[in-house]
């Protein structure tokens, strides 16, 4: 196992540009780490899990740390900056996964039939152009944030079903992939509901397609940490994966299950509010963070069939060293594997 900074993290990226149920912690003494999140509705597990006292309940003192993609959070853990993440599988995550410095431990968001999951987008112009459905997009453009991102992995799916082709165009944030589709200097994207749907409703982008029609049951996140804490941190590990799931349980019974009515569904779009859509007032933000409802994985259970699918992909398209096996991406001593 090793622990790398930050600058060795980044080179070794190189070529990428089982219980069913979590084991109660032992009550640490405010052991104080940082997670790493995106501001996005899908990272509901960790904000409620801090909101409602569950990470402070499984002994640990957890400080939020903001990102803008998959890839420099992958860095971040590798480096020692923060110790646990929820993310997409990316290039880079599985280049410092065989260096030894990454572990995935569990899942997180799942695409999940009945539940409206990641939206294929395309311009206005591309839509006037006749560009209505994934399979008229061959020769267009896509939007990604790094070559071996999800949304690289998503837009080969999308092609290799339809037998058609994509230029992908790495633009490094998903705020300035959200700018080159409003203006057209991309075709197409993918990206979670709560952004997908306010888009379209803007007029500046047209919805044409689901990603669950082409991958069902797609692991969309996992939750991940460093080779170092899965292996010789279990109770921390332990911990938090059980105030995590705790936040998961409250969010899936509020925003899926419904279990505590119209008020339970606003208390918890009250509380997302404090880390999406920050810059909205709440009336504004709150049909963006419902529209983003989608599952996330009770007790942080893994689909593996899933992982495996997007490690082969990595490794047919040269993004990573093909010698990398499932093993060396993942433990799944944490969490329920299922498929």
């Amino acid at each position: 196992m090793i622990k790398l900074n930050r600058r060795k993290a980044i080179a070794l990226m190189g070529g990428a540009a089982a219980a069913s149920s979590l084991a109660a912690p032992a009550i640490a003494s405010n052991r104080k780490i940082k997670v790493g999140a995106l501001r996005f509705t899908s990272h509901s597990g960790s904000f409620v899990a801090v909101e409602r006292g569950y990470f402070a309940d499984a002994g640990l003192d957890v400080e939020l740390q903001f990102f803008q993609a998959a890839q420099p959070m992958a860095v971040a853990i590798a480096s020692g900056d923060v110790d646990y993440a929820v993310t997409a599988i990316s290039g880079g995550l599985i280049s410092l996964a065989q260096k030894g410095a990454i572990k995935v431990i569990g899942g997180a968001l799942t695409e999940e039939k009945g539940i409206d999951g990641q939206q294929i987008l395309v311009s206005d112009a591309a839509f006037k152009a006749g560009i209505t459905t994934p399979a008229k997009l061959d020769g267009k453009s896509y939007g990604i944030t790094q070559t071996g991102s999800s949304f690289h992995y998503v837009g080969s799916q999308i092609a290799a079903q339809e037998g058609i082709s994509l230029t992908y165009k790495p633009l490094q944030k998903v705020g300035a992939v959200i700018g080159a589709l409003k203006s057209g200097q991309i075709d197409a994207w993918n990206i979670v509901p709560h952004i997908a749907k306010p888009l379209s409703k803007s007029g500046a982008v047209h919805i044409i397609g689901a990603v669950s029609d082409y991958l069902p049951n797609y692991q969309t996140t996992t939750v991940f940490t460093s080779a170092k804490n899965a292996a010789d941190e279990r109770e921390m590990t332990e911990s938090f994966l059980a105030g995590f799931s705790k936040g998961v349980d409250d969010y899936t019974a509020a925003m899926i299950d419904k279990t505590g009515g119209e008020d339970g569904v606003n208390q918890m779009v009250d509380l997302i509010h404090k880390y999406v859509y920050t810059d909205r007032p709440r009336e504004k933000a709150a049909p963006s963070i419902i529209n983003g409802t989608m599952r996330l994985n009770k007790n942080a259970a893994l689909n593996l069939a899933s992982v495996e699918h997007q490690l082969n992909w990595f490794k047919s398209e040269g993004l990573v060293d093909s010698s990398i096996g499932i093993d060396d991406l993942v433990d799944t001593s944490y969490v329920e594997i299922i498929s």
